[in-house]
């Protein structure tokens, strides 16, 4: 006798930290973009952690932290900051009053 196992696939949303319940999951997944950006201009730069640590003013430590998407206590504007000092623009287009709540996105070129 053979038993079935079924498998229940349910479809997210494109914000994983809103499907697992984070409060705070729109700064979330900002700050998860800037990370993934901060690590790939890193790699792109062929730069050591230590080397982009002496180059962004921070420590090592925390460098591997955030390139391995541990983020929390750091500000977006750190992480904005970070992106700059390694050679992207970062750019903040502020729109037209709605009549509901805005948003905040972030575009990468």
């Amino acid at each position: 006798m053979s038993r079935r196992n079924e498998v229940t696939i349910e479809e997210g949303s494109t914000n994983v930290y809103a499907d697992l319940g984070y409060a705070d999951a729109a700064e979330m997944q900002r700050k998860s973009q800037l990370a993934g950006e901060i690590a790939r201009a890193i790699k792109a730069r062929r730069l050591t952690q230590s080397a982009a640590a002496t180059l962004l003013g921070i420590d090592q430590s925390k460098i591997s932290r955030i390139t391995r998407g541990q983020f929390r206590g750091v500000s977006e504007t750190k992480l904005l900051e970070l992106v700059a000092r390694l050679g992207h623009d970062v750019k903040i287009v502020v729109g037209p009053v709605r009549r509901r709540a805005g948003k905040i996105e972030l575009q990468f070129a």
